[in-house]
């Protein structure tokens, strides 16, 4: 089962969390605040971080800009509340996904498991059955998709994409042209079959042009078609 690094505060929100989880089989380490939960990732080495965002001394957007300035780990947001600028500033931090609290047992769950499909899946899942053999680097331009590989190359220098802005360039860029609604994108790269949270979609596609393209605000690769989605080129 993953291993989860809870980062909470609360003791009775951080209590309940780890106890859902470890009935459920999960391995899992909980810290008090941003400083000691960024002490035991190199130890513990989890496999997803569930992080607040309202912790004393550094706070959750802080702890997420330091996870991912050299690690690409899922982080799912744990936040009181679902509707406010917090939820815009953790996604725009790096956060793959987050939960309103309280959360349910399985709600946890079901949300661990798909960021983690998300991470684990091979590009070609997002785009039917892969041929046999290996498959060619896709280029456009000067980018580079390895779907094999989960490698993604511009200009030959690798670029460092958390799970989510993988998952939707692969997705974008399996049918270049083709434009898809967020709420395509949700059920597709964040498997939330419900009416989800657009916020999740734009944040993602801010942060994936932010690093593939070379003016963010005149995109090349991720395109927006006004009132319709996205769509990857054509270029």
């Amino acid at each position: 089962m993953p291993r989860v690094l809870l980062i909470e505060d609360d003791a009775a929100v951080r209590d309940g969390v780890s106890l859902a989880l470890r009935r459920r089989g999960h391995e899992v380490t909980a810290a008090a605040s941003g400083e000691d939960g960024l002490d035991l990732l190199p130890a513990f080495r989890p496999d997803i971080v569930l992080l607040d965002l309202m912790l004393p001394g550094k706070d959750g957007f802080e702890v997420c800009r330091r996870i991912r300035a050299d690690r690409q780990l899922p982080i799912i947001m744990l936040t009181a509340r679902g509707d406010d600028l917090d939820v815009v500033l953790g996604l725009e931090a790096g956060a793959d996904d987050y939960i309103v609290k309280p959360a349910r047992g399985e709600v946890l769950e079901a949300r661990i498991r798909a960021v983690l499909r998300r991470t684990a899946l091979p590009a070609d899942g997002a785009a039917g059955p892969a041929e046999p053999g290996p498959a060619p680097v896709e280029t456009y331009g000067e980018l580079a998709v390895d779907r094999a590989g989960l490698v993604v190359t511009k200009g030959g220098a690798d670029l460092p994409l958390a799970p989510s802005e993988m998952k939707l360039l692969l997705f974008l860029s399996a049918t270049p042209g083709q434009v898809f609604s967020r709420q395509q994108l949700l059920e597709h790269v964040w498997e939330h079959s419900y009416h989800g949270d657009a916020r999740l979609v734009d944040a993602c596609v801010m942060r994936l042009r932010n690093k593939i393209e070379d003016t963010p605000r005149s995109p090349r690769y991720v395109q927006t078609v006004r009132g319709f989605g996205y769509r990857f080129g054509p270029l």
